[in-house]
């Protein structure tokens, strides 16, 4: 795509509404919520085929991006009024990916971009909170030293865990403007002792990051993942350059996903879950348990009405359940992502069902919404003959599993090569962890949300999987592992009940039951359309 212009505006005034083809489809999603006029922040992107340029070697791939990106950021400087460097109004902006179709956290994302030192002085004059702007600059180092760098992130987390222990303190969001800062100098210091480039200039620091973000597509995982879901003909990623909003600016800010329904039973009623001081890939990641939507309502309850009344027009206008990013910046809620919503056989067996029934798309169209679920394989599963629960988490995906623990990908392989059901049992839910999801009977973890990118990708998978299980200890270190009090080793039986949230020790009965009535309804969409296909052609 060489034109006289390489990006694309979102959130410009035009409405716009690019191809996913083209911008991805979270681009081209972004796009079509700013035609709605819903609150989204500013952005420009890069289209997907400069990515599969760049794939190609071709040798003026880099000028061109770099253009591209010169182009952008004087776009954003002019819609939000900041200027990258600047001492007094500093633009910060995230650096994501976006392929034409969705791969929740396969591939890389950076925030704070941006975020210098004369940055750091320029937050703290426009707030007045050297806290946030701290908080901001060290986020920026973990994440560029990591994905840009290709540092460990264990070096950084091992430098917080430092200070969180010099100072007394459970977590980082405990930590005050000083801490942060020396946490900061720590992160500076770590990085140049790997002699890698930290870039203390934006452009630079923007150009590095979108090289990383196409680096990513080529990652094990993202790889992994595209075999998996059958997406190998897609041809690289877009990536979309947004001004930050901030979750971590203060008592009234917060991260948070939202799906219209429930993904993994297929009710009707919104899942949200949200972190407040907190940045988007602290809940996506899955490293920190979060609190549900009635925080938002007893805190904040008119964004927490804003939100639900987002979600619902945005289920109309797609004609679909969706899942959508947020922040809440100081009261103010932003809108960063929507798709339509990664979801069990059996909600997607429901969800077609509500959306016919409320008219929102034909009989026909939920036959073909349903083409790739195995209907016939949809069961309602209890656990039975299990003994009492040990231990209790948040069910993030619907089922019932029983199998042998397994405490990384790898092992989990080669223990389901053998013949028996395995259940992965891992501190949190990353999405490095995907292989080992695809041989999985079931997933356990002791941090995390129903809406982290991993348990998506497991719901998606149809895995049983509960996370945020409090009374999981892992010290991988040590290779030691305790539930409850009781020392698990590699191979012994579980038995996870998501719906219930529960974990019992040894090997249960599944009791499997069809869900006849819905079944039926299916039944009877498939006579009407053949009548009335059997109709057109006489």
């Amino acid at each position: 795509m060489k034109s006289q212009t390489e990006i694309v505006r979102i959130a410009d005034g035009s409405g716009e509404r690019p191809s996913p083809e083209i911008v991805g489809a979270k681009a081209a999603n972004l796009a079509q919520m700013a035609a709605l006029g819903l609150p989204v922040p500013p952005a420009f992107v890069l289209p997907i085929e400069l990515c599969a340029a760049s794939a190609r070697g071709e040798p003026d791939t880099k000028q061109r991006i770099a253009k591209a990106l010169s182009e952008g950021i004087a776009f954003l400087e002019k819609a939000t009024g900041r200027a990258f460097d600047d001492p007094h109004r500093p633009l910060l902006v995230s650096v994501r990916s976006g392929a034409a179709r969705s791969m929740p956290g396969m591939l890389d994302t950076i925030l704070d971009v941006g975020c210098t030192p004369t940055a750091v002085r320029g937050l703290i004059r426009m707030t007045g909170n050297p806290r946030f702007a701290h908080d901001c600059r060290r986020r920026f180092l973990e994440s560029y030293g990591a994905v840009v760098l290709g540092l460990e992130g264990a070096v950084f987390d091992a430098e917080c865990r430092k200070s969180l222990a010099a100072e007394g303190l459970a977590g980082e969001q405990a930590l005050d403007s000083e801490a942060l800062e020396r946490l900061a100098t720590r992160y500076e210091q770590i990085i140049q002792d790997e002699d890698a480039p930290l870039a203390e200039d934006p452009a630079q620091q923007l150009l590095a990051a979108t090289a990383a973000v196409h680096r990513s597509w080529l990652s094990e995982r993202a790889c992994a993942y595209r075999k998996l879901e059958h997406l190998e003909d897609l041809q690289g990623t877009a990536v979309t350059i947004q001004a930050m909003v901030f979750g971590n600016s203060g008592a009234e800010s917060g991260a948070g996903v939202a799906f219209s329904r429930d993904p993994s039973s297929g009710s009707a009623t919104p899942v949200i879950d949200v972190l407040f001081g907190s940045q988007g890939e602290d809940i996506v990641s899955g490293s920190r348990n979060p609190e549900n939507g009635e925080a938002i309502a007893r805190s904040m309850p008119a964004v927490a009405n804003q939100l639900l009344e987002a979600l619902a027009r945005l289920e109309q206008d797609f004609g679909d359940v969706q899942d959508v990013e947020f922040t809440i910046e100081n009261g103010k809620l932003w809108l960063l992502q929507t798709r339509s919503a990664k979801r069990t056989p059996l909600a997607a067996l429901r969800f077609a069902i509500a959306l016919v029934k409320a008219g929102r798309i034909t009989a026909s169209e939920g036959l073909q919404r349903l083409a790739n679920v195995k209907l016939n394989d949809i069961a309602c599963k209890r656990l039975i003959d299990a003994g009492p629960a040990v231990a209790r988490g948040t069910g993030a995906s619907a089922g019932v599993a029983i199998g042998r623990a397994t405490f990384d990908a790898d092992s989990a392989k080669r223990l389901a090569a053998g013949g028996d059901p395995v259940i992965l049992v891992r501190p949190d839910t990353s999405t490095r962890d995907v292989a080992g999801f695809a041989v999985s009977a079931g997933v356990l973890t002791a941090k995390g949300g129903r809406t982290a990118h991993a348990a998506l990708v497991a719901r998606q998978m149809g895995k049983p999987c509960i996370v945020g299980c409090t009374d999981l200890v892992i010290d991988t270190a040590a290779h030691d592992v305790r539930l409850a009090g009781h020392s698990i080793r590699q191979g012994d039986w579980l038995s996870l009940d998501s719906e219930a949230g529960t974990i019992h020790l040894g090997r249960g009965t599944i009791v499997s039951e069809a869900p006849q009535a819905e079944l039926e309804e299916i039944g009877r969409w498939r006579m009407q359309t053949s009548v009335c296909h059997g109709a057109a052609a006489e």
